[in-house]
């Protein structure tokens, strides 16, 4: 969630799509039913076996961490599943599935003629597989031993933590200072390690409240509150930034 995938507050962008249809054009539902597969296949559930040849590990935040290693001009000049399309090949040619070479040639076949049927396959035991995946979900609540350090009501600061590949932060809420609004029951992990910006192990996770005037000082209406949930490893004591400060 670097700065081009979360533009809370900035100003001076231009227009903004109003489109409300999920899916614009056909091919953009392959690209969903690509991913929901992977998700599916290499899941840790206790899913039925497939004869399929995806060995390797697919999550949200690997789809997520595909699309923010665009350059933030070329983020902005594709639309929304063809970032997820660039993060899936990158996946598959990082992976050992195909080479770049490869793509960059069938890619020029369907140019030259697009009338070419598109491979098809079909295995009752992997979409049997991908439908349990999607009926019994995967949370992200783990059974572990964690301290809550912040209670409803607490005044807490945002770090700004050093983010390389992917982080949960919204750039707007960093250094910002709110309220504690609800701490979650349990511990939470997200889908991967993002390493230097320390989500990794189970934590809690708290909704914060935060002002408008806080976060866009002079420059916001006041009628409204803006929520977000965080991880613990976000969230600190106001103490702790003055100290640093200092």
């Amino acid at each position: 969630m670097k700065l081009q995938h979360y533009l809370g507050g900035l100003e001076g962008l231009g227009p903004v799509s109003t489109e409300t249809r999920v899916f614009v054009e056909t091919w953009e539902t392959r690209i969903f039913g690509i991913h929901t597969a992977m998700m599916a296949l290499s899941s840790q559930l206790p899913l039925p076996a497939t004869p399929s040849a995806f060995s390797s590990i697919w999550t949200w935040a690997d789809l997520r961490k595909g699309a923010e290693s665009l350059n933030p001009f070329d983020y902005f000049k594709y639309r929304y599943y063809e970032k997820w399309l660039g993060g899936i090949s990158g996946y598959f040619i990082d992976n050992g599935y195909i080479t770049a070479e490869e793509l960059d040639a069938l890619t020029e076949e369907y140019y030259a003629d697009p009338s070419i049927p598109v491979p098809t396959a079909g295995d009752q035991a992997i979409d049997d597989r991908v439908v349990q995946y999607l009926v019994e979900g995967d949370s992200p609540k783990r059974e572990a031993d964690v301290s809550f350090d912040f209670t409803v009501g607490d005044l807490v600061s945002i770090r700004n933590v050093p983010s390389v590949e992917h982080t949960r932060l919204p750039g707007f809420l960093r250094g910002k200072t709110g309220t504690v609004e609800t701490v979650y029951d349990g511990a939470y992990v997200y889908l991967c390690d993002t390493g230097t910006d320390g989500i990794g192990a189970a934590m809690p996770v708290y909704c914060i409240r935060f002002e408008p005037e806080e976060l866009w000082p002079a420059n916001a209406e006041t009628n409204f509150s803006l929520y977000a949930d965080l991880y613990a490893h976000y969230v600190e004591s106001p103490r702790a930034v003055a100290a640093q400060a200092a």
